[in-house]
């Protein structure tokens, strides 16, 4: 089966200008201009087949956004190679357009003045989407957010949970085969947040679209995608299943022991990091898990007791601890320190 999205050492390279402060350094610069090169993606590779919804993670500046957008044909790459559903972005053929669609969190589409059903129906001149089938395709999208008694409000009336659905909505009326979500739910709060993850999730299953999500919220990579890469620099740290993530980069175990006795000294058995009425909490080495579990159900009277891996967040800031980008040239073997972990 041929990948949905097939990316091969992709870069893109910035010539940034810089100059001293003050006037004399800004005339210099009208003469001859400084520059320095940023490498905003530096050798990107990866597949993504179809149907899937991926997890693209990385702190801000790693070279998420650029990807996407050269993924989407709005930038072009400096080198390598990017096809999405068998077309090369940059070209921007019709038909390539058809297929795909960008959200960006907090940037607008939706004319602010008018209702969002008037935006849509301009969407649906732009495509020339056939009448019947655009009602229909609105009115379920209306439907699976929750949103029908609100396409007719001002876009400037609306929240900003409200304003993101219709923009996702806007953004799904041609029933695109490929998704590039890039921070969806950022700045909303948490009813809306979850909202949209169960929008996404359905509108996968009924479609079978492919999904590229970036988030700094971890509760939307838990929820939607199995399969994670993590960028860093520009440069692919970790690419596989969210799953050997959490077991490659977890490097203990929480336990929650609940006593009738909570003012027993457990520091023998690992870290206390919380100590509540009932329960007494522990960070062992995930290595130790199995052996001081048994001990403690064997020296103590104990009620019930926990074992959990750590919060995605903590392996996502230990995957960016542990590792760094390789020097330009060098190769990202299979597993190499500081290179592209693929599990």
């Amino acid at each position: 089966m041929q990948p949905a999205i097939h990316v091969r050492d992709l870069r893109k390279t910035y010539d940034v200008p810089e100059r001293e402060g003050g006037l004399k350094a800004a005339a210099a610069s009208l003469v001859k201009r400084k520059t320095h090169q940023i490498k905003a993606v530096d050798g990107v590779t990866f597949d993504i087949a179809p149907g899937e919804v991926v997890g693209f993670l990385g702190p801000n500046g790693a070279g998420k956004t650029t990807t996407l957008k050269m993924l989407s044909g709005l930038l072009y790459p400096t080198s390598g190679e990017g096809v999405v559903l068998g077309f090369t972005p940059s070209r921007r053929e019709k038909a390539f357009l058809r297929q795909i669609a960008l959200v960006m969190g907090q940037r607008n589409q939706l004319l602010w003045d008018i209702p969002a059903l008037d935006t849509f129906d301009l969407i649906r001149a732009i495509y020339r989407l056939p009448t019947d089938n655009f009602i229909k395709t609105r009115d379920e999208l209306l439907d699976l957010l929750g949103v029908a008694d609100l396409a007719r409000k001002p876009v400037r009336n609306l929240s900003l949970g409200e304003r993101m659905k219709m923009e996702i909505i806007g953004a799904l009326l041609h029933t695109p085969g490929v998704l590039f979500l890039d921070e969806p739910t950022i700045g909303l709060d948490v009813t809306a947040q979850k909202k949209i993850r169960e929008f996404v999730r359905e509108y996968n299953r009924r479609t079978g679209a492919t999904v590229l999500l970036t988030s700094h919220y971890m509760a939307d990579v838990e929820a939607l995608c199995k399969h994670v890469i993590v960028i860093h620099h520009g440069r692919i740290l970790f690419d596989g299943d969210l799953s050997a993530l959490v077991e490659r980069f977890a490097a203990y175990k929480t336990i929650g022991v609940m006593l009738d006795d909570t003012s027993l000294d457990l520091s023998g058995y690992g870290e206390v990091t919380a100590r509540e009425s009932d329960k007494i909490t522990l960070r062992v080495r995930k290595a130790d898990a199995p052996r001081v579990t048994a001990q403690l159900l064997h020296d103590l009277s104990v009620n019930d007791l926990t074992v959990e891996s750590p919060p995605i967040e903590d392996v996502i800031e230990r995957v960016f601890a542990s590792s760094s980008p390789l020097p330009s040239g060098e190769s990202q073997g299979e597993g190499a320190e500081g290179g592209v972990l693929t599990l």
